[in-house]
């Protein structure tokens, strides 16, 4: 009976990772297949350009929540010429509110090389003898099989050894400028921006993607701001078309390549 229960359950196991595995597979072929309806219907065409939207109303859109300061009552100056917080006696044209656009220099230049090597190897010997045992030789030679010998109960010798390397050898260097939206002013004054740029040369598009917090303080008097300044900076850069098709592996290969445990 227990038997039986055993092999009940190992089946039931087995079964459930095939249907996981069906259902991963599926639920590729169902990507894969709406991915080549899409570019099916660019065949002959170059890839379309996305419409311009509102940020804030573009799929998977979260609000950015950050740790704020304790508020402070504002200060008013009696009989003053300058405002509180401004840079110059005119109006500020900097982007200080929401919609207002910024221009993002984006200058990224990073090399890193890593190597490093691994080597590991350890061997043991143990061997166990029984030559005397207070006269009990006799007694446990009979316990022992016929082929048996006291004198060598036990000889073990056991080695292993693990070698292993690797290493990254790589460089990126990008550098342009892109305006960005701000779609966020945050309680401290530091503002949320996102900015997209989408260039098309024939038959391949190229897409750059800025977003990150910014400080007010940070902004150049030309209404500019680098990269390096943006917190919780994300940016992107990549593209689609018949070049960024030819450098991907083909949709079986990747799904074989997740799913094959070999």
């Amino acid at each position: 009976m227990t038997t039986t229960t055993i092999e009940c359950r190992g089946t039931r196991t087995i079964a459930g990772r095939l249907a996981r595995i069906a259902a991963v597979a599926a639920a590729a072929a169902m990507l894969a297949a709406c991915s080549v309806a899409d570019k099916l219907a660019d065949v002959g065409h170059a890839p379309s350009l996305s419409a311009i939207e509102n940020p804030t109303a573009a799929p998977g859109y979260r609000p950015v929540s950050m740790p704020m300061p304790e508020p402070e009552p504002p200060v008013y100056n009696s009989n003053a010429l300058w405002r509180t917080g401004a840079r110059a006696f005119f109006r500020d044209q900097r982007a200080a509110r929401v919609g207002d656009i910024l221009t993002v220099r984006v200058s990224i230049s990073d090399s890193a090389k890593i190597s490093n090597a691994t080597a590991r190897s350890r061997t043991a010997n143990d061997s166990v003898s029984v030559n005397g045992a207070a006269g009990l030789e006799t007694l446990i030679n009979k316990l022992m099989p016929a082929d048996a010998e006291a004198s060598a109960l036990v000889d073990t010798t056991t080695s292993g050894s693990a070698s292993g390397s690797g290493s990254v050898d790589r460089s990126e260097s990008i550098v342009t400028n892109v305006a960005a939206v701000v779609t966020q002013v945050l309680p401290n004054g530091n503002m949320v921006i996102e900015g997209r740029q989408e260039v098309r040369v024939n038959f391949e598009k190229r897409e750059l993607i800025v977003a990150g917090i910014v400080r007010p303080e940070d902004i150049g008097s030309d209404n500019m701001i680098d990269s390096e300044k943006i917190a919780e900076a994300r940016i992107a850069y990549g593209g689609k078309g018949q070049i960024t098709d030819m450098q991907q592996p083909r949709y079986g290969s990747q799904v074989l390549d997740i799913l094959l445990p070999f």
